[in-house]
């Protein structure tokens, strides 16, 4: 079974970068055939796409974030991290990291209507706020 896990501080001031980690056990994020996602959902919200990383190391983004987004990865530790620069109380959400799929142009044309079965697994997120 595959498991993931997210990790990183839950509160980050204005303009500085956020950091967040998923740890997967149970498979490999660089040989099983899957896009390693990072999704948040901020409150009274739906999901949102963030983006996601594939088992090649290629990335996709959603535009929204305006390139303020960075995922990578780290297969000896099994690993994949997001780093969201210039951070805003806006972006207060609990982030998910997310196992699925589903490729880049069905998640964008999707935007808005995401569900939590449109991936195969999931982390139990973690609250990230934003504030001084």
């Amino acid at each position: 079974q595959v498991m993931l896990q997210e990790s990183g501080p839950g509160l980050v001031s204005p303009s500085q970068t956020l950091s967040l980690t998923c740890t997967v056990s149970g498979g490999s994020i660089s040989t099983d055939y899957n896009n390693w996602n990072w999704i948040r959902q901020a409150p009274g919200k739906g999901l949102q796409w963030i983006g996601y990383i594939d088992s090649s190391g290629s990335i996709y983004y959603n535009s929204f974030l305006k390139s303020r987004a960075s995922i990578s990865r780290d297969t000896s530790k099994n690993q994949f991290t997001l780093q969201l620069s210039s951070v805003t109380p806006e972006d207060t959400a609990v982030y998910f990291c997310a196992r699925g799929l589903f490729d880049y142009t069905w998640l964008t044309r999707k935007q808005g209507r995401l569900e939590r079965t449109d991936f195969r697994s999931w982390g139990q997120g973690t609250q990230v706020s934003v504030s001084s």
